[in-house]
This record gives C-alpha cells, structure tokens and sequence, in this order.
C-alpha cells in the first residue's frame, strides 16, 4: 500500500502544473461543469489541496521551518503590510482618474488585506521554491486572519467588516 500511494504522489507532484492548467482550460471553457464547486465541498477541496502540500514536507523540513521563526515573522508583516498599502494606494490613484463607487474601493481593500492561501502553496511547490516556507507562512497568516484582516479594512478603508469568528475558525479547522 505504501508503494501505490508514493507512486501517486510522485504522479501528481510531477504532473501537477499540467492537471491545473487543463482544470483552467476546461473551467474556462465549460464553467458549468464546477458549479458544484462550492460551500463544503469547496472547502473540502482546498483541504485535500493543502494536505496534498502538506505531505511534500518532510520532518527536515519541519526542523528547519522550526529553526526560522524570524523568517515566517517578516514573511508574515510584509504579507499585512505590503498587499494592503499596494491596493490601498491602487484605489487611491485610481479614484483620481477614474471615478469608483466606495463599495468597489472597499473591496479591493478588502482583497488586499486577505492573506494568502493555498494558492501560494502551489505556486511554491510547481516552482521548486521553499514549501516549507510558505506553508508556514500561510499557517501564521490563516491564524491571524481573522482578527488583522478586520483592523486593516477599517483603518484603511474607514468600513468595519464584520466577522463570524466561530464560523471563521471552524473553516479554518
């Protein structure tokens, strides 16, 4: 069993890149074939996405994910630093050119003050970069979503977003 399932996971680390890019064809040009892609089973899907990303680490990974906390430290500020001030300045230099409705404005604020997600996980992965890293990284940002997220919006947009933080913590579990 544990032959047959290193053989899988050896094909989908070596064909991953090109299973994402046929998903992408097929989803842009057949949308309805994912319309069940949502609520639970949405979630369910980024779960064994990250899991997937997951058992690409090894305890040595681990150990050196350990010995750099500093690391995922600065990581993580510039992720709630850097993403918000750039779409902040974006609506900022937009709005000056052409006019946005603030819910609009909010948004992109709002898209900019969200973390990353499994997506950087795979982007990490496909281009052979630290996993490990951005793992962690999401891990520490995930866990600070829920209330970062929140105070950045309303500091930079001047809108209060309101958060189930049972239901948010739930999701992330």
């Amino acid at each position: 069993m544990y032959n047959v399932v290193l053989r899988v996971s050896q094909w989908l680390g070596n064909y991953t890149s090109y299973f994402i890019i046929v998903v992408a064809i097929v989803t842009y040009f057949f949308p309805e074939l994912f319309t069940w892609v949502k609520g639970d089973t949405q979630t369910c899907i980024l779960g064994f996405i990250m899991l997937t990303m997951g058992l690409t680490l090894t305890v040595q990974d681990m150990k050196v994910l350990a010995a750099r906390p500093f690391d995922i430290l600065i990581g993580t500020t510039a992720q709630f630093t850097l993403m918000p001030l750039i779409a902040y300045s974006l609506t900022v230099g937009l709005s000056h050119i052409i006019p946005m409705d603030k819910s609009i404005i909010v948004g992109i604020i709002l898209v900019g003050c969200c973390p990353g997600g499994v997506s950087s996980n795979i982007m990490s992965f496909l281009c052979k970069g630290d996993v490990a890293f951005s793992v962690g990284m999401t891990t520490a940002s995930t866990l600070l979503a829920p209330v970062v997220t929140p105070l950045l919006v309303l500091w930079l947009a001047g809108e209060q977003v309101d958060v189930d933080a049972i239901a948010v913590c739930s999701k992330i579990f």
